[in-house]
């Protein structure tokens, strides 16, 4: 024994439900449908119904198939073809209709919240750039003397601030050099320690920058253990005899 067909929500709601079923079960077009073959499909899925209960849900079910039974014949006769088919364009609409509904009953299923509530998706909204927010006179003082404090600390220095540099008296390396000379003629020999006694930074680059330069000419020399700077007495005058020579060449010249 077959089973009874269900008319509602276990199966379909009513014969609209069951065509749209069988019109994307067989790939028809819902734009353009074939009656004869909706028909047939139609028909086969209702042949099974034996024990009616409920005869108002069977009458939809039998009224539509009877309904498909008179569009097919329309087209079929020439005298009311026009007619059958402006019923089969009826049909269409409503299947149209119905899809849409559903469409729109599962949307809103989704957007059930439970209590009748149902949630939409948030809208865009254009942005407001205008600035509403209020500020206390504290907030807005702070803000100016911490912008106030920022601009101070990109200006350039105070002249006072050079004061300390600009009018400190320069030392120059040549002058040192001549100090050292002069300290070394006298005694020949000096202790490292020396030559940096109650010097201050300036003069004590100064005088290590001459030191370089008299060792470079080779008018003093440093001993092997660094600890004392002494005087080339034979380079001062080896450099004399290179200048008379030189002197001398250019006479004869």
């Amino acid at each position: 024994m077959s089973e009874k067909l269900n008319y509602k929500l276990d199966a379909f709601e009513g014969p609209l439900d069951l065509l749209l079923y069988l019109i994307q079960k067989h790939k028809l077009n819902i734009c353009d449908i074939n009656i004869s073959e909706l028909l047939d499909q139609y028909t086969e899925s209702i042949k099974d119904i034996e024990n009616i209960d409920d005869l108002d849900g069977a009458a939809e079910f039998l009224e539509m198939a009877a309904r498909l039974v008179y569009i097919k014949t329309a087209m079929l006769l020439p005298r009311y073809d026009d007619e059958g088919e402006k019923l089969r364009q009826e049909l269409q609409g409503e299947l149209i209709e119905y899809q849409a509904c559903k469409n729109v009953a599962a949307y809103l299923k989704e957007k059930f919240c439970g209590n009748s509530i149902f949630s939409r998706s948030p809208m865009p909204i254009e942005a407001d750039n205008t600035y509403c927010r209020v500020h206390p006179s504290e907030d807005i003082l702070k803000a100016y003397l911490s912008a106030l404090g920022r601009k101070q600390r990109k200006l350039p220095p105070p002249v006072e601030a050079f004061s300390g540099v600009v009018h400190k008296k320069l030392i120059s390396v040549p002058s040192r050099a001549i100090i050292l000379l002069k300290r070394l003629y006298r005694r020949t020999k000096l202790k490292w320690n020396e030559l940096f006694e109650g010097s201050g930074r300036s003069e004590s680059v100064a005088m290590f920058l001459a030191v370089l330069e008299l060792i470079k000419g080779g008018r003093i020399s440093i001993s092997d253990d660094n600890a004392t700077v002494e005087l080339n007495r034979n380079a001062k005058k080896k450099a004399k005899h290179e200048k008379a020579g030189e002197e001398t060449a250019v006479g004869t010249i």
